[in-house]
């Protein structure tokens, strides 16, 4: 826990701590400790059991307990740092949740224009320089890495014609916003690829039904050149990216794209290499296996941002942070009935069902739920949130799954 927490958890939590979670925040000297004494305890318990039985090594504790025993110890560490990361993150006041976005945004502002439009004009290069590698050498792998880098720019451009259209919003025509924009464009791109890897799969199985009339392809080094340069500039890239891929969804969006990249180019260098060198259907099999990775990378991805469109669950440690929230706002909140946090998009919808008492005035209850509400939404991920309140708990939901169309 860095100062910046601590100091939060020392000032501004005291009041609105009535749990007491900051009571269980365990120092680093603390957590060392526990996991020390941890392994302590199991060595002896250990050693108990060898000398009883005259099982083990005879000098007491094997070397595969002693690897089990850190491997523990390492597991009981990140419990309590990931105990540590919770209750910091329940006890921070909204105000903190939406600062740190908005500064952690300012500060990357500049490396985020740096990965999109870098990356754009990096691809665009690079798809020139493999489009003449792919033309002169003829490599069926080469092409398939040609295919894959032409469509990289149309990428970036869907990108950033996205995260513009998410920022100019007509309230009227959009109440909800665009944001779920970004993951529709992200769903054609990797649907576009598929298509394209397909293509290629059918030509190079052609190729390799009618065969050649040579034992080995013939090499061509600046296609094999121009592979290489686009793998460095690639990795470059992803490296790049790696900072930024969780604040930004664009930007992760890329690092994916670097990473396949990556793959793809080195893959292609060895089978294109491997087709001049070795055997002439090295090359063809080669592009066949590229362009079925390229389906199965791709297709992942879609389905990944499905199920932000469909209406996945939050994480859990979200879902934990909103029940906290609904459950500390205020003391005429008596129960905590229901609780859904779902992505729509990248971002998320939250639902709450809170217990009030029948005797309060509409007005204390408008203004809690709607407080509560605005809280909700300051919380940089969250889209939309939704407040409902009740008096008691013995009713049925207020909302069922319509599984009839």
């Amino acid at each position: 826990m860095d100062d910046y927490e601590m100091n939060i958890m020392n000032s501004s939590t005291r009041s609105s701590d009535p749990m007491g979670l900051a009571s269980k925040v365990k120092t680093e000297s603390e957590i060392q400790t526990l996991a020390a004494s941890s392994i302590t305890s199991r060595h002896t318990g250990s050693n108990n059991y060898n000398n009883n039985n005259n099982r083990s090594h005879v000098f007491g504790w094997s070397s595969g307990s002693r690897r089990g025993h850190r491997q523990s110890s390492k597991k009981l560490q990140d419990f309590y740092r990931s105990q540590n990361e919770n209750i910091t993150r329940m006890l921070k006041p909204v105000s903190y949740h939406h600062d740190e976005h908005v500064t952690s945004r300012a500060a990357s502002n500049l490396k985020y224009k740096i990965a999109v439009h870098g990356s754009l004009t990096a691809n665009l290069i690079l798809s020139g320089l493999q489009l003449y590698g792919a033309v002169s050498s003829g490599s069926l792998s080469i092409f398939t890495t040609m295919a894959d880098s032409i469509f990289d720019p149309v990428s970036n451009l869907l990108l950033i014609l996205s995260h513009r259209a998410v920022q100019k919003v007509d309230p009227k025509k959009f109440p909800s916003g665009k944001a779920r924009i970004e993951t529709a464009g992200n769903i054609t791109f990797s649907f576009l690829m598929c298509a394209v890897s397909l293509v290629l799969v059918v030509v190079s199985l052609t190729n390799l039904v009618e065969g050649s009339s040579t034992e080995t392809l013939k090499f061509h080094l600046p296609a094999t050149l121009a592979v290489a340069i686009a793998f460095g500039t690639k990795l470059a890239l992803f490296l790049y990216c790696f900072v930024l891929r969780n604040e930004y969804s664009q930007v992760r969006i890329l690092w994916e794209d670097h990473r396949n990249d990556l793959l793809i180019n080195g893959f292609g260098i060895l089978t294109s290499v491997g087709g001049a060198k070795l055997k002439w259907w090295i090359d063809p099999l080669g592009a066949i296996l590229l362009s079925l990775i390229i389906i199965l990378l791709w297709s992942r991805t879609a389905w990944t941002e499905f199920q932000l469109l469909i209406g996945v669950s939050a994480d859990a440690e979200m879902l934990q942070l909103v029940t906290y929230m609904a459950m500390t706002h205020s003391p005429l909140i008596l129960q905590v009935d229901t609780v859904r946090a779902f992505h729509a998009g990248p971002r998320i919808i939250v639902e709450v069902d809170v217990v009030m008492d029948r005797q309060e005035t509409l007005q204390q209850v408008h203004d809690v739920s709607e407080e509560l509400q605005i809280k909700f939404e300051s919380l940089p991920s969250v889209e939309r949130a939704y407040v409902h309140v009740d008096y008691e708990t013995t009713h049925k939901p207020e909302h069922s799954l319509k599984k009839d169309v």
